[in-house]
């Protein structure tokens, strides 16, 4: 049977696109422990290496849903003491943490009543040299009646870039914001992610590795899934972005409630670490990790593999 060049190329397109979607998932271990609780329950964190130590920046925030901003604080643990070794921002939470040079920057919003009416205030900066001194200021206004929640800071060819959660205009999705300084921020107009269907994408986890921005996001709960699951997408103009298709990433197993999220990363000694809250996002909740053998940008690179076919997401308003 002779079979025109035109078919056959097609053939072979849908044999390469069929046989890349059929590489394995990337392998994400769970190591076999949780971070204990103790007094407090840590949920939103950043694991970072400053000053040669190994630390993990969190957020305490008792009471739940109807948690008092003042009763709330940020704090820092040592990872190899379990030491706690600095203690600040008194009325903020949904902490992250990004180093650069020999300055720590933490970002964090500040609130006063977490209830059925929660008043944030906005997404501060705290930096330091030390961990001793901080100073603070404003990054990101809420606008209107919007709420701000979780951030997260990467650099780029450009600077900073921050993606930050918000309830508008769905609840949730997150927008980006622009620094040359870590400290004025610019929010990007008419782009805010909000999956592909309008839906629940909240607190995100944004790294670049050129020429591709990756975002792991949380995804409400979906048929055939374990409840809340991490998604992760990429994007090369933050505007039209590609699903991966070995979503979901992450998803709540065996002993870790209904709830796979909140995610943040480290790399160290070639390996990629990603901290993760579970729970049941009402009455407990922990801090897990699963390890991904290879460097960051590899791990990214590896969900979304040459010649597969991906979904597409638009991020314009």
């Amino acid at each position: 049977m002779k079979i025109f060049p035109f078919v056959l190329a097609c053939l072979m397109l849908n044999f390469l696109t069929a046989d890349a979607q059929r590489q394995a998932k990337p392998e994400l271990i769970k190591l076999p422990f949780a971070f204990p609780q103790q007094n407090r329950t840590p949920m939103e964190n950043t694991p970072i290496w400053f000053d040669s130590s190994l630390l993990l920046v969190s957020n305490y925030r008792p009471g739940g849903a109807f948690a008092k901003g003042k009763n709330a604080y940020l704090y820092i643990e040592d990872m190899q003491s379990g030491n706690e070794v600095s203690r600040f921002g008194t009325g903020h939470s949904f902490v992250s943490a990004f180093v650069d040079d020999e300055q720590l920057n933490v970002f964090a919003l500040e609130f006063s009543d977490f209830g059925k009416v929660m008043n944030s205030k906005g997404i501060n900066r705290f930096v330091s040299g030390d961990l001793k001194n901080w100073k603070q200021s404003l990054a990101i206004s809420p606008e209107g009646n919007e709420h701000l929640f979780n951030s997260s800071v990467c650099k780029d060819d450009k600077g900073y870039l921050m993606a930050y959660e918000s309830d508008k205009p769905v609840q949730f999705c997150f927008k980006f914001a622009r620094s040359t300084d870590l400290n004025n921020w610019k929010k990007l107009d008419g782009i805010a992610y909000t999956g592909e269907h309008a839906e629940y994408s909240a607190c995100p986890v944004i790294r670049y590795f050129a020429p591709w921005y990756y975002v792991i996001y949380l995804h409400a709960p979906q048929p055939g899934h374990k409840g809340w699951i991490s998604y992760m997408s990429r994007s090369k103009d933050l505007l039209s972005w590609e699903l991966s298709p070995f979503n979901p990433i992450l998803e709540a197993s065996k002993g870790e409630g209904k709830n796979n999220s909140d995610v943040d990363l480290l790399e160290h000694d070639g390996k990629t670490y990603i901290y993760y809250a579970t729970g049941d996002q009402e009455t407990w909740g922990t801090v897990r990790v699963a390890m991904y053998n290879g460097i960051m940008k590899n791990f990214f690179e590896a969900h979304f593999p040459s010649g597969a076919s991906f979904k597409k997401v638009s991020a314009k308003k």
